[in-house]
């Protein structure tokens, strides 16, 4: 697993704004214009946010004719599940051998 894929990716995912996006992507692909009319931010901000998003590889962009359209990119947050979920079974193991040691304590 690539570092600094994961640093940007959460990175992407640190700024509310950005997360908004994506919660917004994830009913399906939108148009810049309609990601920013909700957005108390101007549209320059909202394609900065975008640009982010995108090279963090959790959104993906198509441009037909004059409109830029965003959608969540398959499996964007794989890489951050596969990160999770090795940290929560290392976690589980060290809380297994924790418990196995404090039931040998009290026998």
């Amino acid at each position: 697993m690539k570092a600094p894929n994961l640093d940007l990716q959460f990175h992407a995912l640190s700024d509310a704004t950005r997360r908004a996006l994506v919660e917004r992507l994830s009913h399906g692909p939108t148009s810049v214009t309609e990601l920013a009319e909700p957005m108390a931010v101007s549209l320059p901000t909202v394609l900065k946010h975008l640009a982010i998003l995108e090279a963090g590889s959790i959104v993906i962009s198509e441009k037909q004719g004059r409109v830029r359209t965003f959608r969540v990119a398959p499996n964007a947050f794989a890489d951050l599940e596969r990160w999770m979920d090795e940290r929560k079974r290392m976690w589980n193991r060290r809380f297994d051998k924790l418990e196995q040691y404090l039931d040998g304590e009290s026998s």
